[in-house]
């Protein structure tokens, strides 16, 4: 595993920064590191934070800036090469590998163990994983490229809620059909927040952590509470509505963080229903 941050070495530099690198960012800068925003269009970044206008879909024309870490949250693609090279042309600009990186990845890696018909046992950081679309292989590979290029620490999000991501509202809101059976997990994104920094900062890091909250849940429950939260109708079951969906361990982050801000779905949404965190999507990218 690579060392601690120096930031006499650097900045961090947040690629892809989006949602989470911005909400990140303040929270380095409070520890004393500087920070570097890289990504294709900067201009709805907060004009505080420094950035970089790069389109790591072609090889940069310029060396990056020597950088104490790296997180990764680039948006993923369907194309099984599409991570492989855009970290190809990040590793050609960089003078040197930074001494932590964090690669976002998703627990959309475990997809082929999500039909009608699989077992709801919970899947830790010791399964393989089971890509079954293209999206998933893509960030498997990913995954590969940036163990190799970076000897990258690898986060899998599941569903992150919190500022700004709010389509499993507005479902219930509009009373939209959905899959009552379908096994679903999360993590808020400000206890993703804290679990990135804590990735980059803490002394002897996991290699390999999933976030996700203490209390799985199906996507009925969810939205049954939510419509009771808001006085509403609880929105009707997808026909058809298989089940399936998979079921994900969070002890090795219990272990690692403690107590999350949010340890279940109840807590995080009554926060958002009373104003303190608006909005949510049930996807897993940033």
């Amino acid at each position: 595993m690579t060392a601690a941050l120096d930031p006499a070495t650097g900045p961090v530099l947040l690629v892809g920064c989006g949602k989470l690198g911005t909400a990140l960012a303040p929270r380095l800068r409070d520890r004393g590191l500087d920070v570097l925003a890289l990504r294709r269009d900067v201009g709805g970044l907060p004009p505080d934070l420094p950035a970089l206008a790069i389109d790591l879909a072609e090889p940069l024309p310029a060396t990056l800036p020597r950088a104490a870490g790296m997180v990764i949250t680039l948006p993923p693609t369907d194309a099984p090469d599409g991570y492989r090279e855009r970290l190809q042309h990040l590793a050609g600009a960089l003078p040197a590998v930074p001494a932590r990186t964090v690669f976002v990845s998703s627990t959309r890696v475990f997809d082929g163990l999500g039909g009608p018909d699989a077992e709801a046992r919970p899947l830790d950081e010791d399964e393989p994983p089971t890509p079954a679309t293209e999206r998933a292989r893509s960030l498997v590979a990913g995954e590969e490229q940036a163990r190799e290029l970076f000897d990258a620490i690898v986060l899998r999000p599941a569903g992150i809620y919190g500022p700004g991501r709010d389509r499993l509202l507005r479902t219930v809101r509009e009373g939209r059909p959905v899959e009552h059976r379908r096994r679903s997990n999360r993590i808020h994104q400000d206890d993703l927040v804290r679990t990135l920094e804590l990735l980059l900062t803490h002394p002897a890091p996991p290699s390999l952590l999933h976030a996700v909250d203490d209390h799985p849940a199906t996507l009925g429950e969810v939205v049954t509470h939510l419509a009771r939260r808001m006085d509403l109708p609880v929105p009707p079951a997808a026909e058809p509505d298989p089940g399936g969906g998979t079921v994900l361990a969070g002890a090795r982050l219990a272990a690692l963080f403690g107590d999350l801000d949010h340890p279940d779905f109840r807590s995080g949404y009554d926060a958002m229903l009373a104003g303190d965190t608006p909005g949510e999507v049930p996807g897993t990218r940033t």
